[in-house]
């Protein structure tokens, strides 16, 4: 009799180990079809100001804003980045974008949160997003093992009439 109340106290205390653990895990856990609709590049809303059309793009679960662009009419995921330069692409996506890679002269150097690497200046015909469409904009051509995504720099945001984080929103103004 004694075995069995020590087994039973046993299973129990071992029991009360892993349930918190497992609780734990599974309402930390991000539900699946949140994860695949936060991984998702948001819809931007398109709005009007007094000033012109204006884009509001919402931060997604890690503070970043994210958005779909067209780039000479083809349409990528891109991180607006206040520290870049220039709009960044990776080789692959250049490809995407029309642009002959092979041409290019990868002469300058960049810096990168990867460290410095060899990049290729151009000029993007079309950067749009929502209802604000740039003409002739600056980018920087990488290696795709030093970009994995798009980064739209301060070469797209300094020729908007104003750029602000409001709400945790990002409210572009053309």
């Amino acid at each position: 009799m004694l075995t069995r109340l020590i087994a039973f106290a046993g299973g129990l205390a071992a029991i009360a180990l892993v349930v918190p653990d497992l609780v734990s895990s599974y309402l930390d856990r991000p539900d699946t079809k949140s994860s695949q609709q936060a991984a998702a590049s948001p819809t931007p809303t398109t709005a009007s100001y007094a000033a012109g059309k204006a884009v509001v793009l919402e931060a997604d679960r890690s503070g970043h804003f994210t958005g779909t662009f067209r780039i000479n009419g083809r349409s990528e995921s891109g991180l607006v980045d206040t520290g870049a330069s220039t709009i960044a692409i990776n080789a692959s996506a250049a490809r995407r974008f029309g642009i002959a890679v092979g041409s290019l002269s990868f002469d300058t150097r960049a810096q990168t949160a990867n460290g410095i690497v060899e990049a290729a200046h151009i000029s993007l015909d079309r950067v749009e997003i929502g209802g604000i469409t740039l003409r002739n904009v600056e980018a920087m051509v990488l290696p795709d093992k030093a970009l994995s995504g798009m980064l739209v720099g301060m070469s797209f945001l300094s020729r908007l009439s104003s750029y602000r984080v409001e709400d945790g929103a990002l409210h572009l103004v053309r």
